[in-house]
């Protein structure tokens, strides 16, 4: 790894369940603060309706994926309802280095993969922040699920099951954005995102 500059990104590691909102947050927050980079991340499931490649997700089929794991080109990689979902270490670090912002949108597994990364890692340690948007309720969160349109009865019995397990690892996070309205959630994100960018943590050597 380069030598890490004394001002470095930040790292926002967003989790949360599945129908939570965390991508209609994030589509408000970037149109806002334009120096916040979205972290394509990989996966194998099927595109939903559009979702494009190499912006919403980088589709692959299962044999690439498990090639690059193979390769090393993975900072962390999870296999989540039937599915793998990866990080490419190309789309974290470099900007990072260059003082840029990222966000990752994964799940609660991959995130406690970075989170163990951290104690191993000075640039992952000195940017991460470790974030969970949560439903204010399992019947909201179900409502919302359903109204996608798009999984069958069986995926969204699956995702209400995970959902309760990723709730349950909440204290594993720093923050949390309760998402009861979006507007409101829009702005807890830019004021938490705007604190972020002021930790001393990131400003090593900085200031003399």
């Amino acid at each position: 790894m380069d030598k890490i500059p004394e001002q470095c990104g930040v790292l926002i590691v967003l989790s949360g369940p599945s129908g939570a909102g965390k991508s209609s947050i994030l589509s408000q927050v970037m149109k806002q603060r334009p120096n916040l980079c979205f972290s394509v991340s990989c996966t194998t499931r099927s595109p939903r309706p559009g979702e494009e490649h190499g912006k919403a997700y980088y589709f692959l089929e299962k044999e690439d994926f498990e090639a690059r794991i193979a390769a090393g080109e993975f900072l962390e990689h999870a296999c989540v309802h039937g599915n793998y979902y990866g990080t490419l270490k190309s789309e974290v670090t470099n900007r990072l280095l260059q003082n840029k912002d990222v966000v990752l949108d994964i799940d609660v597994q991959g995130a406690m993969i970075l989170k163990k990364l951290c104690a191993e890692d000075p640039l992952l340690s000195r940017c991460a922040e470790f974030v969970f948007v949560s439903p204010p309720s399992m019947e909201i969160l179900e409502k919302r699920l359903r109204g996608r349109g798009t999984e069958t009865e069986e995926v969204i019995l699956r995702r209400l099951a995970n959902a309760k397990g990723e709730i349950d690892q909440l204290e594993e996070y720093s923050y949390l954005i309760l998402n009861d309205e979006l507007e409101n959630a829009v702005t807890a994100f830019l004021a938490m995102y705007d604190t972020f960018k002021l930790s001393l943590k990131r400003w090593k050597g900085a200031v003399k």
